[in-house]
């Protein structure tokens, strides 16, 4: 049987490389599952990940659009965000939701828990969907230059398939959402 709370690494110190608001980057000298000696980095985020599928009462969904810098690509995603450790996971999602489509929702159901890259990060995400919809007004944030796209469900979907949303929290979520709902 195995022991899943047995953890084979021995970590001998810790060293915070860099960090900002968002993320702190640290240094681990550790001893590895066979014992030799070794560093390990480790991106710790400030946030939890925040995703939201919002469908509408005829099957729509929304997502959006924006050029990430990181990647230096454009990319299409559902509304995300990060929402602070200590806050309530389903208030960050509603700030989310308003602040990036201007939606608010009547029902809530949290769909997804996830990690995003767990071999360099302890990022944790999850996603909601987000039913019985009504419009308001956005409220981008200043790093924000972002396009909204009403799409079928299905048409996110397919997206998700041919590696046209690429982001890992939507792929993960749509699909997820897609088996939920029961739709393909």
């Amino acid at each position: 049987m195995i022991d899943e709370t047995h953890n084979p690494w021995t970590t001998l110190s810790s060293k915070a490389i860099y960090q900002n608001p968002w993320i702190e980057v640290r240094e681990d000298q550790v001893l590895n599952p066979k014992g030799g000696e070794g560093i390990y980095g480790v991106v710790s985020f400030k946030n939890k990940a925040i995703g939201v599928i919002p469908i509408d009462d005829e099957g729509y969904t929304y997502l959006v659009g924006q050029y990430r810098y990181a990647l230096n690509e454009y990319s299409w995603e559902i509304p995300m965000g990060g929402g602070l450790v200590e806050n309530d996971l389903l208030e960050s999602a509603k700030r989310e939701l308003q602040e990036e489509t201007g939606f608010t929702a009547a029902k809530w159901t949290n769909i997804c828990r996830l990690h995003t890259s767990n071999s360099v990060t302890d990022e944790e995400g999850f996603v909601f969907l987000a039913q019985e919809l009504t419009a308001g007004e956005t409220a981008f944030e200043e790093t924000e230059e972002l396009h909204i796209k009403r799409v079928p469900f299905s048409e996110a979907v397919r997206m998700a398939m041919n590696n046209e949303i690429t982001d890992a929290i939507s792929v993960a979520g749509i699909l997820k959402a897609a088996f939920i709902l029961g739709i393909k």
